[in-house]
């Protein structure tokens, strides 16, 4: 999936993620996030960097720093409008496969030097109801 958008359409006052299908049927998957993650998540959208480095810019320069790759985000499993996602890493300890925000998750993704892939279980794009995560020997 890419991110597309991060946008507030008023009177709400949540931004919204947009994502959509690479490949048709370019389906898309949209879900609201915080002000904070909002702007963190438009910003890596659009490359801007911060004169002071953000939270997930530290993160992801951490991470780059340390030998270690962000593999994919993956958005596993929803509860109501609550969007459960997980961060697949690769470091010199191996695969770790850690729970995350979805917002966290996309903005690591996109402040990689080549952005990372997003992953979403296909049902997550076949409707509103709940989407319990499928099981993972190596999910945190």
């Amino acid at each position: 999936m890419d991110v597309v958008r991060v946008s507030v359409d008023l009177p709400d006052q949540f931004p919204v993620v947009v994502l959509q299908e690479s490949e048709p049927p370019l389906r898309e998957l949209a879900f609201r996030v915080g002000m904070v993650e909002g702007v963190a998540l438009a910003n890596a959208l659009r490359r801007v960097e911060s004169p002071r480095p953000q939270t997930h810019e530290l993160l992801a320069t951490t991470l780059r720093r340390l030998g270690v790759d962000v593999v994919a985000v993956r958005l596993v499993g929803r509860t109501g409008a609550t969007y459960l996602a997980e961060l697949d890493l690769m470091g010199a300890r191996g695969r770790e496969v850690i729970s995350c925000r979805p917002s966290d998750g996309l903005v690591l993704a996109l402040r990689q030097p080549a952005t990372a892939p997003v992953l979403a279980d296909e049902r997550l794009l076949d409707g509103e109801d709940d989407v319990v995560p499928s099981p993972s020997e190596t999910r945190e």
